[in-house]
């Protein structure tokens, strides 16, 4: 795409599990994972090991590889990123492939990421509603000033932050200080980030609840406002603040880079996600 050669990695369910008749030939789930800013697709696997609960839920998972190690997760154009809708037609044309060679499910497909992947999954969950089921992100917030991405239509969002984010904060990054490299883009709060997909699917007023080591928000996505079937109907947008937790993935063992702060052990990020997905609704 755009002259490069991209690649991803790619993790097949047991035929036993992707069918329940056991010829492994019936659609599958499929989930696009993307991973940090810095990082590459196998950092991703090892943190998250997302494949191994996707396993149990007979789905495809994607693990694509940004260029540069990173995503054009924002609207702005940059000397790095000249077009910054390449990695949105990148995405829509790996889930055609899948559907096509894999045999995915083209109304179970997923995205989520950590980080800047995580703000990568909120774009195409903002821009392209339609194609998706659901998405998640770790880390991730939408993209505001001269970058800014809004939500477009009703579809399953789920924001898992760290109250302690030392490098992204919860409270977003407006004023992102200068990178040589790469521009950090300026973001909105995690909160915000949710209410604006609350408000693309015609959600009414949040409910937050204290759990266990995290605080949940939860708004339910308005019925009338689903175009697409009933997969979006009844489901939710929600906010998971995790307490004494970083810009890290809760429940990871991988140890995260220095200055990145704690994991937490509270919540099991990569279950967390993938039950929400697959059953978006104000249970989960």
């Amino acid at each position: 795409m755009g002259g490069d050669i991209r690649q991803y990695l790619l993790h097949r369910p047991p035929a036993q599990a992707a069918d329940g008749d056991g010829n492994g030939d019936g659609p599958k789930p499929l989930l696009i994972a993307f991973h940090g800013r810095g990082a590459d697709a196998a950092e991703l696997r090892a943190k998250t090991r997302l494949e191994r609960a996707a396993t149990a839920r007979g789905m495809l998972v994607a693990f694509p590889e940004g260029l540069g190690h990173g995503w054009g997760a924002g609207a702005q154009a940059t000397k790095q990123r000249p077009d910054p809708a390449l990695d949105v037609r990148f995405t829509e044309a790996l889930i055609k492939h899948l559907v096509r060679t894999e045999r995915a499910d083209p109304d179970q497909v997923y995205v989520a990421g950590f980080s800047n992947g995580g703000s990568m999954a909120l774009r195409m969950a903002a821009e392209r509603p339609a194609l998706l089921a659901g998405a998640a992100s770790v880390s991730g917030q939408l993209p505001t000033g001269d970058a800014a991405v809004e939500p477009t239509g009703p579809v399953p969002v789920m924001v898992v932050y760290g109250a302690d984010d030392p490098v992204r904060p919860l409270a977003g990054l407006p004023s992102p200080p200068p990178d040589p490299e790469e521009p950090i883009l300026p973001t909105r709060s995690a909160r915000d980030s949710a209410a604006a997909f609350a408000a693309a699917g015609g959600a009414g007023e949040p409910v937050t609840r204290e759990e266990k080591g995290y605080d949940r928000t939860v708004w339910r996505l308005g019925k009338d406002d689903a175009p697409g079937g009933d997969r979006r109907s009844g489901g939710t947008v929600q906010l998971l603040v995790v307490d004494d937790a970083g810009h890290t993935w809760p429940g990871s063992t991988v140890p995260p880079p220095e200055g990145f702060g704690p994991v937490s052990k509270a919540l099991d990020a990569t279950d967390t996600i993938l039950d929400f997905l697959t059953d978006p609704g104000p249970g989960h």
